[in-house]
């Protein structure tokens, strides 16, 4: 997925309430928590990453896509592609899709790891999602919008 990507990528996981947004750079190719959008609002979401995006300038965008876990899609599939689509015609970036299977499970563990339980990983579950999600994509898996 790094071929000819330099720089800063962002990594959303998308969802109908909460966006989780995590950072990474292709150099090093390693993914951290940075912010969890919260609003129902589209225009609120969006002026929410404009803000990201003109901060930190990345050079790629990468979107969680759930299934259920033998792969299919469902509701929320059709969603995270919109939302994937929607960022790359707004931002004009290439945007990758990764499948985002277990990475809720995977986030609430790393909390559960660092000494955060029950509602307290509630802040932090989307952007930690978002960080799996990135991190994978960092790793080779995914494809283009």
């Amino acid at each position: 997925m790094l071929e000819g990507l330099s720089g800063t990528v962002l990594g959303f996981d998308f969802g109908e309430r909460r966006i989780g947004v995590a950072l990474g750079e292709t150099m090093l190719a390693i993914a951290h928590p940075l912010v969890t959008i919260d609003t129902l609002v589209t225009d609120e979401r969006f002026a929410a990453i404009g803000a990201l995006l003109a901060e930190w300038t990345p050079v790629a965008l990468v979107v969680g896509l759930p299934t259920h876990a033998d792969g299919t899609p469902h509701n929320m599939t059709r969603l995270a592609t919109k939302f994937a689509n929607r960022l790359k015609a707004r931002y004009s970036l290439p945007v990758f899709l990764v499948d985002e299977r277990y990475t809720s499970e995977v986030a609430g563990s790393m909390l559960n790891d660092a000494g955060l339980r029950g509602r307290k990983q509630k802040p932090a579950l989307d952007q930690v999602a978002a960080q799996t999600i990135l991190q994978s994509w960092f790793e080779g898996v995914g494809e283009r919008a």
